[in-house]
């Protein structure tokens, strides 16, 4: 959900989300792929002053914003409206003005705080909002930036009066007291000691501060642990009456609606909120000057704990109204724009880098150019500075080709596109725009804008911003690494002692709160795909969408690290990963540049049981996607001098999750869980990858990559009849005799007892635990009561009895969740969550207790049937995302559910009664035979910053 934002400030670090689902972080782009800020000026000059905005017939019919409505209400609050027809959903969200912009040393990280009490219900609705949107099955988020604040949900077009009635009210209506605010203070140090546990978000950091040392952009966007502590109610109260009003605000609703019914509606909820009172501070930020440092500044290094060597670097640059931004962001993806940008070639090609990125950001107030590179394995920071500052000194000396002009200029146009397929991503364009530049139509300007640059254009920026004098670098150099897992001395029983859960919440209480839905003339049945299996055995699924130019592509072949062995455990995933470094007729940087120089992308991931296919194309380059899926597929040759670098990228990255605790945590779970006679049980160690060879790689791709080991899904804007044709052209002939290996699957025993594990990893300021064992298959019949049950216990971390209890009432973590990993085999069910190191016994005796009173109690009828309202009304909205519903109709086939699965899914959920859940909580529950995983800096470890 947070991707596109993700994407735009191009670290996390930057910016602060209250989860309230599971947001998917691997949906961060690949190196290079870092898409343009949304935030740009329209035109690029040599002058320093934004040119004058072009009327709207100047907007194409194509355009993002041709359909779109804009009204400002009589209190000042911006609305902006756009009608898709496409689903039966619709997503609302509210911009806010205001960021860690409008901070100061001492109140750093308020605006975030903020951000969190906006959950904790209003005057006239004391309810935590994190269960009305659960109630309601939207997907709702919120976050903090530099610049704004943001609250979005997407839930079925008859529950928009909902959002908008429970948005207009938190306006200026939030609960912000004492205990709320103490309670929230815990949670949010949680999160901002999770951030810390990252080697690069410190290294960052401390670059940003250096080079702004005297701006609220250096200062982090979730403040320090010691402001937060440091914060009254008063102070909270006063930001959020001076910030928290109508025409500080920007309302975007984008979806199935009605307009003038939904500004009838918006009139009604938000046009009875009181305009503000005095002048808004700040609302105009003055023109930055970007002047170079009369010396250059020494690296800043940083000397601690963790695995890799790092490097970051950042370049001041103009704010978002300066008529440069247009060249800056054609300069980033020359530089980082995909496996043949320049520092890609430069750096991770050459073997000196594991990983290179970059972006550029030009927000309300300032902006910067941020460079983050990791070693590869032996190399020194030094070395790759000198290779760095080499490639950015070209780029200063001579004009880029036309080939990587045009290359960069496709790439940036692809991505508008491709980061809009969705509506609750456009509504985050229109929001971001009209909140940081005032102009909604600011993305589509800067599409014209773009053809405007010249290869001069290019140069100039980079000789005036990228100079030796301007930059602020800064090392992180690892002192050690330690990732070795140790049995925990304590007794796990002693964990129980003195607790007792609270109640659980009625879900009938918030009945008296929600607004009714509001009646719908429009049942949409789901569109199911269509099904194709060639000659050869390759399955595909076709679903038409014409909502935007662009197709979405998922795949999936049996060839996952289950079919690993132990000694060359690794396998896999470094055959997956090489299949784009070359086949019989072209190399890497060929292959890379048929995709890149259209805009597209292609990537290959191997999971537990099989391969992940994903793919994004504009329409009109549909063949050219599906030519290169076929060639990698059929004719991959895996050149030993990509695979000698793709080995050294993976030991790198077994560095680093061997000192991340998430990720250490998990490997280790699983591998209790699981016998070493188990597919699930082996990971990659050193020794392993230092196995793989060409023989052993080669080998398991003409074992595993068969045709009828491998599934298709296309959804997009697509004629089925051209596609059927052109997927008979291009994959019709692959035959591969080669007879595919089985494996076995032997029975998982639950732990005879609680087991306890506690890696350690020095230098963390936070602890990542997992709870659980073996769980069930997707194919099980108790899977859709288990996911019944499983939403009541921790599928949404504010609703969720874990949620409620653990996260909510007593502070104990930023985000409790739980879920069952159901494959083609039995997956993992498992609870995870993050803590301070002195809460994590607190949290997991709390955790056990819950459960055992659940399997002792049972839950309630109120609570079924809202987990099944959540559940059947969530379903919806996530089909409306084109990856999830390529990938949704992808693993229905793959787990042998059939193309009906999206339609009748709903259904299956509202047949779960409550005597099926309480039955499989008495079958599927065990609190008392848990493996328990705790990787963090040790029970002893301060949890100081």
């Amino acid at each position: 959900m947070l991707s596109t934002l993700l994407r735009r400030y191009g670290l996390p670090s930057l910016l602060f989300a209250l989860c309230l689902g599971v947001v998917l972080w691997s949906k961060l782009p690949a190196v290079g792929q870092t898409a343009i800020p949304s935030a740009v000026i329209a035109q690029t000059s040599p002058q320093n002053s934004p040119l004058p905005k072009p009327q709207p017939s100047a907007v194409p019919s194509e355009a993002l914003t041709a359909t779109v409505r804009k009204t400002v209400l009589d209190n000042g609050l911006t609305v902006l409206t756009k009608e898709v027809k496409t689903a039966p959903v619709v997503t609302v969200q509210v911009w806010y003005r205001v960021g860690s912009r409008n901070e100061t040393p001492g109140i750093s990280g308020i605006a975030h705080q903020l951000e969190h009490l906006m959950f904790k219900g209003t005057k006239a609705r004391p309810i935590q909002f994190g269960r009305f949107f659960s109630a309601l099955g939207s997907e709702s988020n919120a976050f903090t930036s530099y610049d704004q604040t943001a609250y979005f949900g997407t839930v079925e077009q008859d529950k928009l009066k909902a959002l908008l009635v429970l948005e207009a009210d938190r306006m200026q209506n939030a609960l912000i007291d004492e205990q709320q605010l103490t309670s929230e203070k815990r949670v949010v140090i949680s999160e901002l000691q999770g951030y810390e546990n990252n080697p690069g978000y410190r290294l960052g950091r401390s670059v940003m501060k250096a080079a702004f040392p005297k701006s609220p952009y250096g200062l982090p966007v979730g403040g320090t642990k010691a402001d937060v502590q440091a914060f009254t109610v008063e102070q909270v109260r006063a930001y959020y009456r001076k910030f928290y009003r109508p025409d500080n605000a920007t309302l975007v609703v984008v979806g199935n609606f009605q307009t003038d019914d939904t500004l009838a509606a918006v009139k009604e909820t938000f046009g009875a909120v009181p305009k503000g009172t005095g002048v808004l501070p700040d609302l105009e930020s003055p023109q930055p000057k970007v002047l170079p440092n009369s010396t250059k500044k020494a690296p800043i290094v940083l000397k601690e704990s963790g695995s890799a060597a790092l490097l970051n670097e950042v370049y001041p640059l103009p704010n978002v109204q300066h008529p440069d931004v247009p060249a800056l962001q054609v300069m980033d993806y020359v530089l980082t724009g995909g496996r043949s940008s320049r520092l890609y070639q430069s750096l991770v090609e050459s073997g000196l880098a594991s990983d290179a990125s970059g972006y550029a950001a030009n927000l309300i107030g300032a902006g910067w150019y941020e460079l983050s590179i990791t070693a590869a394995p032996g190399k020194e920071l030094t070395q790759i500075d000198t290779a760095l500052q080499k490639t950015l000194a070209d780029l200063r000396a001579q004009p880029i080709s036309q080939e990587e002009l045009e290359r960069a200029k496709t790439q940036l146009r692809a991505s508008i596109a491709l980061r809009n397929r969705d509506i609750t991503s456009q509504a985050q364009q229109l929001g971001d725009d009209q909140t940081s530049t005032g102009d909604y139509q600011f993305s589509d300007r800067l599409q014209a804008a773009i053809a405007t640059v010249t290869p001069a254009d290019v140069q100039r920026v980079a000789t005036t911003y990228l100079t030796p004098a301007n930059r602020t670098v800064g090392f992180f150099e690892p002192t050690q690494l330690d990732g070795k897992p140790g049995t925990s001395a304590s007794n796990p029983a002693q964990t129980m002692e003195n607790f007792s859960p609270g109640a659980p919440v009625d879900p009938a209480e918030l009945a008296k709160y929600l607004p009714k839905p509001t009646a719908s003339d429009q049942q949409v049945a789901q569109t199911l795909p269509e099904k194709l299996t060639l000659a050869n055995g390759l399955n595909v699924l076709l679903l038409t969408d014409r909502s935007t130019p662009t197709v979405t592509l998922s795949g999936y072949v049996k060839a996952g690290s289950a079919f690993d062995k132990a000694e060359t455990a690794g396998l896999a995933s470094l055959t997956a990963a090489n299949l784009m470094n070359g086949t019989k007729t072209k190399d890497a940087l060929a292959i890379a540049k048929t995709l890149e120089n259209r805009g597209a992308s292609l990537g290959f991931s191997a999971n537990r049981e099989g391969v992940s296919i994903s793919g994004n194309a504009l329409s009109a380059d549909l063949p050219t996607l599906l030519q290169v899926l076929s060639d990698v597929l059929q004719n991959a040759s895996f050149p030993e001098d990509e695979l000698a670098l793709s080995r050294q990228r993976a030991l790198t990255s077994l560095k680093l999750e061997l000192d991340t605790p998430a990720r250490l945590a998990r490997r280790i779970f699983q591998q209790t869980i699981y016998p070493e006679n188990h597919p699930f049980h082996s990971f990659p160690t050193e020794a392993s990858l230092k196995q793989v060879t060409h023989a052993t790689v080669m080998q398991f791709y003409q074992q595993r990559y068969h045709p009828d080991n491998t599934v298709i899904a296309l959804v997009g804007d697509f004629d089925s009849s051209q596609v059927r044709a052109l997927l008979n052209q291009e994959l019709g002939a692959w035959q591969d005799p080669t007879q595919a290996t089985t494996i076995e699957f032997p029975q998982v025993p639950l732990p005879k007892a609680i087991t306890r594990v506690n890696p350690v990893l020095p230098g963390k300021t936070q602890a990542i635990t997992y709870i659980g064992y073996n769980g069930i298959d997707r194919n099980d019949p108790q899977y859709y009561s288990a996911q019944v049950m499983n939403q009541i216990i921790g599928g949404d971390t504010l609703s969720s009895r874990l949620g409620t209890e653990i996260r909510d009432r007593q502070g104990l973590t930023y985000g409790i969740y739980s879920v069952f990993q159901a494959g083609i085999t039995s997956g993992p069910f498992m609870i995870s969550m993050q803590t301070a190191p002195e809460d994590t016994d607190k949290a997991i005796a709390s955790t056990l207790s819950l459960l055992k009173q659940l399997r002792d109690n049972g839950v309630t009828e109120a609570e079924v049937a809202a987990a099944k309202r959540s559940l059947t009304s969530s379903y919806p909205v996530a089909l409306a995302d084109p990856e999830s519903l390529s990938s949704e109709i992808l693993m229905d086939f793959v787990y042998g559910l059939g193309i009906n699965e999206i339609r009748d899914y709903t259904a299956k959920i509202d047949a779960v009664n409550l005597a099926q859940v309480n039955q499989t909580i008495q079958a599927l529950l065990h609190p008392d035979r848990v493996v328990v995983v705790t990787a963090g800096p040790g029970s002893t470890a301060s949890s100081q910053k």
